[in-house]
């Protein structure tokens, strides 16, 4: 065995063990990053009567109004949450969402009901979920069927 060939025993193992930490180091970044995902309604959306789904693949939110108090329910823990209910002239009010008992519930009072007699049957709402770095959008519309 030459010289060249014992040297490269030597660092082939110091060269794995960093190639193992400097890709550790690569993928976490990547996965901080800030990435969007579409939120889209499954079906008819109607708030008031706890029949709203959104979905983006695995991922499913179902919101619901409760005596003016609204809720986000996630199949996934989410680390914040947002609900903008939207006029006629198009300006959003913003209604940050608290944690319930868990990461999965997310509520806060909002005068959605109001809104939704006031205007008629059908009302724009926009919803902001995060989770880890990654941010699931959607905007709709939510009708009452009677």
């Amino acid at each position: 065995m030459n010289r060249h060939t014992k040297v490269a025993l030597m660092v082939a193992p110091f060269l794995i063990l960093g190639g193992y930490i400097a890709s550790d180091f690569y993928l976490e970044k990547q996965a901080e990053e800030t990435r969007i995902f579409k939120l889209v309604p499954f079906g008819h959306c109607d708030v008031i009567n706890q029949k709203c789904i959104l979905k983006s693949g695995e991922f499913e939110v179902n919101i619901y109004d409760k005596a003016g108090t609204t809720t986000v329910n996630s199949t996934f823990p989410l680390d914040s949450a947002t609900l903008f209910l939207v006029d006629n002239s198009n300006q959003a009010s913003a209604y940050p969402l608290g944690m319930i008992d868990n990461p999965y519930y997310w509520q806060s009072p909002t005068p959605l009901r109001e809104s939704i007699s006031a205007q008629g049957e059908k009302y724009k709402l926009r919803v902001i979920a995060n989770i880890k770095g990654g941010q699931y959008i959607a905007e709709f519309y939510t009708q009452t069927v009677k």
